[in-house]
């Protein structure tokens, strides 16, 4: 197994101890967009040349709510898109929760789910995070779920993605380009929710159970301790 991804710290998580629940790695290799990058370079490879061709199941089966994860604000959407069909018991008509897009720092909102209200928080790099947190801290600032994504706009933005030159990055947001692309596959796509993907679907039944099992909890998540100061 490995990973291609804009994240350099997931070299870092491959070897920690608690990502490997089945007894081996859950993943083997990190690399980089970066690096992935350079290597189709360097083998000449065409994308615009080659056969359409897909990965094997269940790698095939994607959804327009795991596209945006790459984005900040799109874990939470994805989130949303689930919890709102828990909380109504009735399927979404309107899927797409915009309040918790942009690149903004910190982006809140609040949903009315029948009668509750869900108020929400995004931030993005480690001091928006840090800020928001503070927020919570001091009582500023009443939500019931928060997502955090250490990189500036979120892995769109990640430090192991593509370098651009400064012309570019001082004509264009790259980090609002590189969105703007998830949210049209989003869009786009007849799958838009991560319950409705069967793959996921026959996963819980055969294996995990529900969710929240105590399979899915033991496998699934994963632990951190305090480093350093910060």
């Amino acid at each position: 197994m490995v990973s291609a991804i804009p994240c350099t710290a997931k070299k870092f998580e491959v070897g920690r101890p608690d990502q490997s629940a089945a007894g081996v790695p859950d993943v083997d290799y990190a690399i980089t967009t970066r690096e992935v990058g350079r290597m189709i370079h360097k083998a000449g490879i065409n994308f615009r040349a080659l056969e359409d061709a897909k990965f094997d199941d269940p790698f095939a089966i994607g959804s327009g709510a795991g596209a945006i994860f790459g984005a900040t604000g799109g874990v939470m959407e994805a989130a949303l898109r689930y919890a709102a069909e828990v909380i109504l018991g009735k399927k979404l008509e309107k899927v797409d929760f915009t309040e918790v897009r942009g690149v903004e720092g910190i982006k809140t909102a609040s949903y009315k789910l029948g009668d509750l209200t869900i108020n929400v928080a995004v931030a993005s790099s480690t001091g928006m995070a840090k800020k928001l947190l503070n927020m919570v801290k001091a009582g500023e600032l009443d939500v019931q779920f928060i997502e955090i994504m250490g990189c500036p706009g979120g892995c769109v933005n990640g430090g192991g993605q593509p370098i651009q030159p400064a012309k570019v990055r001082m004509n264009m947001d790259l980090r609002a380009v590189r969105a703007a692309v998830l949210y049209n596959d989003d869009a786009n796509d007849t799958l838009r929710k991560s319950q409705d993907n069967l793959a996921v679907q026959k996963l819980y039944d055969e294996y995990f159970g529900t969710p929240n099992s105590h399979k899915a909890h033991e496998i699934l998540h994963t632990s951190y301790i305090k480093r350093g100061l910060y």
